[in-house]
């Protein structure tokens, strides 16, 4: 693979649900995109859906976001082939344990605090270089109203998200004065399998699919947005 003309944006949690359908969104607005997922088999049926889309395929990277050296040298590989990065969108995570806080085992809390907060500060750590040499780096991180919203038995799921909240707006203010743009993007309720494992008795013929809430998601990587340090609702945006 060789540097793209393209805005290059990485994908994380490409495999599955908003993530994936981001994905797809995002290379059907133009964008060359780096998916990332674990799942090898899951990432080659997204590659076949953007090359039917686009007519041109990703770059596929299988990675555990958990595996921290992996995610160090990523950057080194991106930046061999593209020079730089223009877009992340880190839409990887996990839900947890739903249930009793005081009944959360060390190993389940602490794989949803690694996965929803700390890889995306070594994601940010591994990739700021390569955004910043963007000519308009973009960066997107995922949330949810658990962070804002508090409520029993979603002790650590919130808790990464709010980490992740005040984590990102406190980088977007660090890089205010540079070309990069740094916002959150809240999608809401939406019919993916991991709400169906939260809410198993919902009614998810009634929520946005995958697709309709990616929608949003390319402008906040291109080029043309200027949003900067917001936490953006797609609830909000469908008002």
């Amino acid at each position: 693979m060789t540097k793209s003309a393209k805005r290059t944006v990485l994908v994380t949690g490409a495999s599955r649900g908003i993530g994936r359908a981001a994905a797809l969104a995002i290379a059907q607005s133009g964008a060359h995109v780096i998916a990332t997922a674990r799942s090898e088999k899951a990432l080659t049926t997204l590659d076949d859906e953007i090359k039917a889309a686009t007519g041109e395929g990703a770059t596929l990277i299988p990675l555990d976001l958990r595996d921290f050296a992996s995610v160090d040298k990523l950057a080194a590989i991106l930046l061999e082939r593209y020079g730089q990065l223009d877009g992340l969108l880190a839409a990887a995570g996990v839900l947890g344990n739903i249930g009793p806080l005081h009944h959360d085992s060390p190993t389940s809390f602490t794989e949803t605090i690694e996965t929803n907060l700390s890889a995306n500060w070594r994601l940010i750590r591994a990739l700021h270089p390569l955004l910043a040499v963007s000519s308009a780096g973009r960066a997107l991180f995922v949330t949810s109203g658990a962070a804002i919203n508090h409520r029993a038995y979603w002790g650590p799921y919130a808790a990464s998200k709010a980490g992740l909240e005040a984590m990102i707006l406190c980088y977007a203010d660090e890089v205010e004065h540079s070309a990069m743009r740094v916002n959150l993007y809240d999608p809401g309720a939406t019919a993916t399998a991991m709400r169906h494992k939260a809410m198993p008795g919902e009614d998810q013929s009634k929520l946005p699919q995958p697709a309709d809430v990616a929608k949003p998601i390319p402008f906040y990587l291109s080029e043309e947005c200027d949003v900067h340090g917001a936490r953006v609702s797609y609830r909000a945006l469908k008002a």
